[in-house]
């Protein structure tokens, strides 16, 4: 057994846990901690360290959610089975982990035959539906704070009626370069960021500098807006199917492709949160190959449990990794200000590319949105609609747990997750649900040529109001005919 020979601080400002656990996973990756290695237990620790066991439960399990190690009942905690060496130091890929399929690959499936875009609704969903998964809370918005600061840019900064810079306001995008490093472990300086108007805009920029004839690798399920910026450009996509731990990077290998486009945060529409191991893997194959992964760092802002796992970007060494976010989620859809981080070689082909067009975000809204982040209002503005969003989750959940037949995956981060009811098929749970007048979607249409998991709907709560919750449940309970218990 390891025995830890580290002073944790209590002076420092990252808390005890947070020190910790970088210390244990630090000494996974580094080699000090060996696949199959047992960890102290939790109250061994505790002594040895003089501190609480909150602290090390904490550190625990957050490396045991980012996969660096695996609880094992009545024995312990070990280091995962999988090595976790960087992908820039050229070792041998680690076999890929044993991980229960989500989705299995069928193609031309029966299940998907007809499905000419999984992307629109069916025809019998109403156009509105509470449970949307592209719906926000906009209640908790900061119309005070918003305004406040709009109209002291516009009042006081008529430099800003000028042209701007192309690749957005330097005040933003240093305030963006703080924001991503502390809250998201990015490695970058504001040179390296570029802002747009919304993730498609930088996915077109993005398109461009990788020419007509690259290969992408897209998730299968996946977002479906990526797939149509794609084919709208022409351009060739394999359908990448997924596993427990995300994008099989063996699939992904023979697929040809030479940019993968993942969302390894809270991945859409499954929800599942891709561990380190995965993450290192895929690292080894954009290294190796020079190949490319485009980052959408979907739903990060918002976990349940832990804290937001660091992003991949941060983990590169080797440069092969394009960070990219979006403030519609956390904000609101109406504010069309994403941003995405380009290593130097990219940087530079977008220089002579895109170096002397038009800002696509206006000068004044990049101007407030630089204030809103570097005063505050975005931090605590997160914290407390994250608070929202966590009661309604739970809420939800609890009153799910009423009606029998109901299984819930992909909840511990973002705002939605995966429906399953055994007792009917996707396409009666969704047509019983629209003839009560709640619109809902099945997996199978974020599917190409995955077969999904069977009976599952796919479930946003970011736009209901918790009051809510009880009738909508209790409503579909009585369409799909299953007694809620009491």
């Amino acid at each position: 057994m390891f025995t830890f020979t580290l002073t944790l601080d209590p002076a420092l400002r990252i808390p005890m846990y947070e020190q910790l656990y970088t210390a244990i996973a630090g000494a996974i990756r580094g080699g000090a901690l060996l696949h199959g290695e047992k960890l102290p237990s939790k109250r061994a620790l505790c002594d040895q360290l003089g501190v609480s066991r909150a602290t090390v439960e904490t550190a625990y399990e957050l490396l045991t959610a980012e996969g660096y190690v695996e609880s094992r009942p009545r024995s312990g905690f070990y280091v995962s089975d999988y090595q976790l060496l960087p992908a820039w130091e050229g070792q041998p890929a680690e076999i890929a982990a044993g991980s229960s399929p989500v989705c299995s690959v069928t193609q031309n499936s029966p299940a998907n035959a007809g499905l000419t875009d999984r992307g629109v609704p069916s025809p019998q969903q109403p156009a509105e539906s509470p449970f949307s998964t592209s719906a926000v809370d906009v209640s908790a918005f900061p119309y005070t704070s918003w305004a406040k600061l709009y109209k002291e840019v516009v009042y006081n900064s008529p430099e800003l009626l000028q042209r701007g810079e192309p690749r957005g306001e330097p005040a933003l995008r240093q305030a963006l370069s703080r924001l991503l490093s502390a809250y998201r472990g990015v490695r970058c300086t504001p040179e390296q960021i570029v802002v747009g108007a919304g993730i498609e805009t930088l996915l077109e920029q993005l398109i461009t500098l990788f020419g007509p004839d690259t290969v992408y690798g897209v998730e299968d399920p996946g977002y479906p807006a990526i797939r149509r910026s794609l084919e709208s450009r022409g351009r060739s996509i394999r359908f990448v199917p997924l596993d427990g731990a995300g994008m099989d990077v063996e699939a992904l290998a023979a697929s040809g492709a030479s940019v993968a486009y993942l969302t390894p945060s809270h991945q859409f529409p499954l929800g599942v949160t891709m561990p380190a191991t995965r993450r290192s893997r895929l690292l080894r194959w954009a290294a190796e190959g020079e190949r490319w992964i485009i980052e959408d760092d979907y739903d990060s802002e918002f976990r349940y449990g832990v804290r937001p796992i660091p992003s991949m970007q941060g983990m590169d060494r080797a440069d092969r990794v394009i960070y990219v976010g979006t403030f519609s989620r956390s904000l609101a859809p109406a504010i069309r200000l994403a941003y995405m981080v380009l290593p130097p070689a990219l940087l530079a082909r977008w220089q002579r590319t895109f170096g002397r067009q038009q800002p696509t975000v206006s000068r004044y809204e990049q101007t407030v949105m630089a204030r809103f982040l570097e005063e505050g209002y975005y931090g605590r503005y997160i914290r407390r609609v994250g608070n929202l969003y966590a009661h309604r989750r739970q809420t939800l959940l609890r009153e799910l747990e009423k009606a029998p037949g109901l299984g819930v995956s992909g909840a511990d981060g973002g705002i939605h997750f995966l429906l399953t009811c055994s007792k009917r098929t996707e396409s009666e749970l969704v047509s019983r649900a629209a003839a009560a007048g709640i619109g809902l979607r099945g997996l199978s249409e974020f599917c190409r040529d995955a077969l999904p998991m069977p009976s599952t709907l796919v479930l946003g709560f970011g736009g209901l109001s918790t009051e809510q919750i009880p009738a909508l449940i209790q409503a579909l309970a009585q369409a799909w005919e299953i007694a809620p218990e009491t």
